[in-house]
């Protein structure tokens, strides 16, 4: 770096910890562009200075700084990790901080790998890290996104759900959307650094064609209306997660349910949320029972949440986090896939295991359900794109479902995160989904956010938040693949995987 630069562009070098803390609130203010913020703009402006010092130091040092950005994104970002482990999950407070530090730091460790590869592969040249910048940002994003279980929350994509950058998801997911946040944000750097005109003209170019190109593909439809619109009821009973699994409580629940569902004989179909009975389906029988015939009465489905107990291959019975469809021939079940960490399974050793039941903590595992299910279907043979909470957040695991699917339903127990930014996250995953497939979507929640979601991931209704919500709306089933829902993330995927290993090659060959 020139000795003659602004004094504040050699803070890298001459002042590293200083640098380092810049960082890390830029990558904590960069929580301000996800929901319920929606300061979008704020992501590429943010992203900026650190790929500037990716560009200009050594590739240690390059880690460092991405290091203290995504340690400050994670730390303001998932901070809710605390209120479901502590505040609901009634572990000490030292336990609480621990695992949302850790997943902070896990997280952060995945930003710094990808801040070294871009100062390697960029090697000072600003042309070079227009293409290398948004490669291995969003390799990293997809590799955070599986290793270790993945925990994709946070890709820039998300969001971008009402920018026109979002045009580009039915073509290449919410991995394509950050792929060309980072391009836009990155090319900003070769147009200031640029000697000549066509360079600037060109820099330029690169910082609008993703916008541009993306509003222009955000004006077609890429998927067909499939027959009559269906009438649909969303039920949120809206009691905390405190009181919830309280036993006096499992009757006024059982009986809130029954009777929002008595009230909407009309509806085709009515969505409850996830485990929206406190209790295990057999211990509850006799109510499932009656909702099953009231449903066959009126000619309903009836879509719930619920803990099943099965004894297929187990003489002690395994317990799956599953949805339920009533009101057909037979009663149909989604067993959850994708179990949440430390949440429905413990990965851990037995001895730990024990020390955790000692301790009062959650220590059994729920069972997973298998990776390719029936659909479940209405007796007029609509099918469901079922994800039951996390699993929203893994969009190329719902691609099972297509182009069957006409409908995508997720239910959710966001009562575990209290009053915080995540429920309001999650809704912006789910809207996500929704533009990817192409697909409307039905979503009940325990106490929010409870929701209806069109095809382009606009949301025509909302609920309320900790209170008894109920919504009814005609919703569209859809049909046909968007490219996004015919490819996966294999393109975007092959895209960054090309351009890194073509830089790659090339720096060894200059060795």
């Amino acid at each position: 770096m020139r000795k003659d630069a602004h004094p504040i562009l050699l803070l890298p070098a001459d002042r590293p910890r200083t640098s380092r803390l810049i960082a890390f609130v830029l990558g904590a203010a960069t929580t301000l562009a996800f929901a319920p913020f929606g300061v979008s703009l704020l992501a590429p402006l943010l992203l900026l200075p650190l790929l500037y010092i990716c560009l200009t130091v050594a590739p240690r040092d390059a880690a460092a700084h991405a290091f203290w950005y995504g340690f400050g994104l994670f730390l303001t970002g998932t901070y809710w990790v605390y209120i479901s482990v502590h505040v609901y999950g009634n572990a000490a407070i030292w336990i609480a901080l621990l695992l949302m530090v850790g997943l902070a730091l896990l997280m952060a460790f995945f930003i710094a790998l990808g801040g070294a590869l871009i100062s390697r592969l960029s090697q000072g040249e600003p042309w070079l890290l227009l293409l290398i910048a948004p490669a291995a940002w969003v390799l990293v994003e997809w590799i955070r996104g599986w290793a270790l279980t993945g925990f994709p929350w946070m890709a820039f994509g998300y969001g971008q759900i009402d920018t026109a950058y979002a045009g580009w998801a039915p073509v290449l997911g919410v991995y394509g959307v950050s792929f060309m946040v980072t391009l836009s944000a990155t090319a900003v750097i070769p147009t200031f650094m640029s000697n000549t005109p066509r360079g600037r003209i060109l820099g330029i170019a690169a910082i609008v064609a993703p916008w541009l190109v993306g509003g222009t593909l955000s004006l077609m439809d890429w998927t067909d209306p499939a027959g009559k619109p269906v009438r649909a009821t969303i039920v949120q009973a809206g009691v905390s997660q405190d009181k919830k699994w309280d036993r006096d409580q499992l009757r006024p629940i059982m009986e809130h349910y029954l009777a929002a569902t008595l009230s909407v004989p009309d509806s085709d179909i009515v969505l409850w949320p996830e485990v929206a009975i406190p209790a295990l389906d057999d211990q509850v029988e006799t109510f499932i029972a009656r909702i099953e015939s009231e449903a066959r009465r009126n000619g309903q489905s009836i879509v719930f949440g619920i803990l099943e107990r099965s004894f297929d291959r187990s003489v002690e019975g395994r317990i799956y986090n599953s949805v339920i469809l009533v009101g057909g021939e037979e009663r149909q079940a989604y067993r959850k896939r994708h179990l949440v960490p430390f949440g429905e399974y413990f990965p851990v050793p037995p001895s730990v295991r024990e020390w955790m039941k000692m301790q009062n903590l959650p220590h059994a595992d729920l069972a997973k359900g298998a990776d390719v299910q029936p659909l479940l279907t209405t007796p007029d043979g609509l099918q469901f794109g079922v994800a039951i909470c996390y699993e929203d957040a893994y969009g190329s695991e719902l691609l099972y479902a297509l182009p069957d699917a006409g409908v995508l339903i997720n239910v959710s127990n966001d009562a575990w995160f209290g009053d915080s930014i995540a429920p309001h996250q999650h809704l912006e995953i789910a809207r996500m989904r929704s533009l990817e497939f192409g697909r409307p979507a039905i979503r009940s929640t325990n106490t929010g956010i409870s929701a209806f979601i069109d095809a382009d991931g606009e949301l025509p209704w909302t609920g309320k938040q900790f209170e008894p919500e109920f919504g009814t709306a005609d919703v569209q089933p859809r049909r046909g693949l968007t490219p996004y829902a015919a490819a996966g993330n294999w393109p975007i995927l092959g895209l960054c995987l090309a351009i890194l290993g073509v830089f790659w090659i090339r720096n060894r060959a200059r060795l």
